[in-house]
């Protein structure tokens, strides 16, 4: 029995023992490799090591209304040579070294043949595996260049080592920038539409492996990734390509001619609340023009002056105080409350004026009298009528940073003083962003219901829709039926007798508001000539389709009245979108342009066409500005000639063209054009929109008739 315990004993030890001696041997190893190999070894990983990095996906595409490219994404290509011997011979790279930098020197045109020689030269000697030809390297040029000396080999003779990016761009450059977005560099995030609808766009990343070489860069394994990119999703805005381009231009051209500071104007559509243009332009001290550097319309807060006579004025109506035919004292245009003056523009037209004509001749003092008659007691009860107005509270739309609306609480007695009261009647001490403003109108135009200014209509990849969005109601209803005829009673009545007399037109009617506010200066106060101009309202009046607000922003140039300043932006948009969109004319005057013999739809030089329509005498409306190319649309109210733009990176859209013009312009994009037939472009072989490679060729198909 003691044997057999010893001998189990001795087992045990002899486990232990070897378990020891083992453990011992691992830490000693541990030890040699972290004291004794470890920079041999290190330098070994850094040269074996491979790992999978990201790829980034397509970022999707962002489009007007009609499908024209609002945002794309380019390709864009870096070329790098491994230039070590086991790749490219040495019989090789000697025999083909000086013609292959002449190629790139001809190709690129930023050094000399020389300079590329002495370059591959040096890495060759280096043996750089991952030498830099060239970044930003366009498709066309791409092709060019896979048939270069050496490079012709391809990648595991040739040594040419191609990594596909992309770029951001914007065909129409400046038009409606802010709104769509862009790549903020940095805080490395997008803003606009691009920010609010990144998850959409951005797609999912792909895999690629990659393995470090000895100068330490990464060059993948295998030519095609191990997990593709899925590339993003495509969006679909509400802007209307050909309006936003009239609203920048009218815009800009009378913030010239003011000599103003910044403004902006957005045009809504009545009932769906779509934005079909909204410019932001600001004045860039660089170069005095005036750019898409801010976004005005939905970050700017202000204090809207005349325009916020409205909602006093709907306030009042709701108690059903007063009718729009009561008198009121306003004398020689001037009120006294507390220690402060408050005085109209103009001196009033009689001491005792209607209700309605102090709205129409937007008189302070009448407007001011009117509200404190009815609230000086009860200020909590204007502003909870406000506040059911929904003018307390931001739109919530999607791109980021709208302002805060601010409307003053008389429970906070820090900012509540006697005079808030009537100035708050007349748009100060209060504030609201241009767009909130003309976010209450349009409510008054649609019957009541406030609706969500919307900036995008669909979701779609691969062409099919993945997401449609529907029309937001804010509040279904900001006042009474009765209060709403006679605010737009009101409205109609500023352009028919008061302050918006300039917009007045015998074609259409049209209702809104003028305003004049005088633009704080910080701690300052209120600056004598820094003023706030703006028009605000809707048309046709009788059946709204549309609502506009224009702000012109610190006009120095003489003439400061909203009546005077932005009324002729509105008036511009107006006429332009009441001349091209035949759903608003009524169907009398359908039926009188539908019998009206005019020509066929046709597309060509602007000059060319201009010139002929007016040797005609046909009545056409003309671009705001003189673009080369125009579409002639002759199915509306009279002959609209719009401007047609054509990107220099994709294939433009040819039908509808002489054989004269489409070859003009396919060669100026260096195309090379095959006609067949005669008539116009009825048909073209590459399709319109698509990334364009110089040289390529395009067969265009003439017919008498087009689409």
């Amino acid at each position: 029995m003691k044997d057999a315990k010893k001998d189990m004993l001795w087992r045990v030890y002899l486990v232990y023992f070897g378990v020891l001696i083992f453990a011992l041997a691992i830490i000693y190893r541990a030890a040699n490799l972290q004291f004794t190999q470890k920079e041999e070894l290190l330098e070994k990983a850094k040269k074996q090591e491979i790992k999978y990095f990201p790829i980034e996906a397509l970022r999707g595409n962002i489009l007007a209304r009609d499908g024209s490219l609002l945002a794309s994404s380019i390709p864009d290509f870096e070329i790098r040579m491994d230039l070590s011997t086991e790749v490219v011979s040495q019989e090789l790279f000697l025999s083909g070294v000086d013609s292959l930098a002449i190629s790139l020197a001809g190709i690129f045109k930023d050094k000399s043949s020389s300079e590329y020689k002495s370059g591959l030269l040096a890495s060759r000697a280096d043996g750089n595996r991952y030498f830099l030809i060239k970044n930003h390297v366009k498709y066309d040029e791409l092709k060019k260049l896979k048939r270069f000396p050496i490079f012709r080999e391809g990648k595991y003779r040739g040594g040419l080592i191609i990594i596909r990016k992309t770029t951001r761009e914007l065909p129409y450059k400046e038009l409606a920038k802010r709104t769509i977005g862009f790549e903020n560099p940095v805080e490395s995030l997008f803003v606009g539409l691009e920010g609010a609808y990144t998850a959409d766009l951005k797609g999912h990343e792909g895999l690629q492996l990659k393995r470090r070489i000895s100068q330490g860069e990464w060059i993948p394994v295998n030519d095609n990734p191990e997990v593709p990119p899925r590339d993003g999703k495509d969006i679909i805005t509400t802007i209307d390509i050909n309006i936003q381009d009239l609203a920048e231009s009218a815009l800009a051209r009378h913030l010239e001619e003011h000599k103003a500071f910044q403004g902006c104007a957005i045009l809504m559509e009545v009932q769906t609340g779509e934005i079909r243009a909204i410019a932001n332009l600001r004045l860039d001290p660089k170069d005095g023009k005036f750019k898409e550097l801010y976004n005005y319309a939905v970050a700017e807060t202000i204090e809207p002056g005349s325009t916020f006579k409205l909602p006093s004025m709907v306030a009042a109506l709701e108690t059903g105080k007063i009718r729009l035919s009561d008198q009121y004292f306003v004398g020689n245009g001037k009120v006294q409350y507390h220690n402060r003056w408050m005085l109209d523009s103009h001196a009033p037209h009689s001491s005792f004026m209607s209700v309605q004509e102090i709205f129409e001749e937007s008189s302070n003092v009448g407007v001011s009298k009117i509200i404190t008659g009815i609230f000086s007691q009860n200020p909590d009860e204007y502003v909870a009528l406000l506040r059911k107005m929904s003018l307390d509270k931001p739109l919530g739309i999607e791109i980021p940073g709208e302002g805060e609306p601010y409307i003053k609480d008389p429970s906070d007695k820090r900012y509540w003083y006697g005079t808030s009261l009537p100035w708050m009647s007349i748009g100060y001490e209060l504030t609201l962003t241009p767009l909130q403003i003309l976010t209450f109108y349009n409510s008054i135009a649609n019957n009541g219901v406030m609706v969500k200014p919307m900036f995008v209509s669909e979701i779609r990849e691969g062409g099919n829709i993945v997401r449609k969005f529907e029309p937001v109601i804010l509040n279904p209803a900001v006042c009474s039926p009765s209060t709403l005829q006679q605010a737009k009673i009101l409205l109609e009545g500023v352009v028919e007798n008061g302050t918006g007399s300039v917009v007045k037109d015998s074609t259409y009617k049209v209702a809104g508001k003028t305003g004049t506010a005088l633009v704080a200066d910080g701690e300052k106060g209120y600056s004598e000539k820094k003023y706030n101009a703006s028009f605000v309202g809707y048309f046709p009046a009788d059946n709204p389709k549309y609502s506009c607000i224009v702000v012109v922003n610190r006009p120095e140039a003489g003439k400061i009245y909203g009546g005077a300043v932005a009324a002729p932006v509105f008036k511009e948009i107006a006429d332009k979108v009441y001349a091209t969109q035949m759903d608003i004319h009524d169907e009398k005057e359908r039926e009188y342009f539908a019998k009206r013999s005019l020509p066929a739809a046709a597309k060509g030089n602007y000059n060319d066409l201009k010139t002929s329509l007016l040797a005609m005498s046909y009545p056409v409306m003309m671009p705001s500005q003189n673009p080369e190319w125009v579409t002639m649309d002759s199915s509306r109210a009279g002959i609209v000639l719009e401007p047609e733009y054509h990107g220099t990176d994709t294939i433009p859209d040819l039908y509808g063209l002489t054989a004269k013009d489409a070859v003009y312009l396919t060669e100026k994009s260096g195309l090379k054009a095959i006609v067949e037939g005669k008539g116009v472009v009825g048909e073209q072989s590459l399709l319109a929109g698509s990334p364009l490679i110089a040289g390529s060729e395009i067969i265009l198909i003439l017919s008498d008739t087009i689409r």
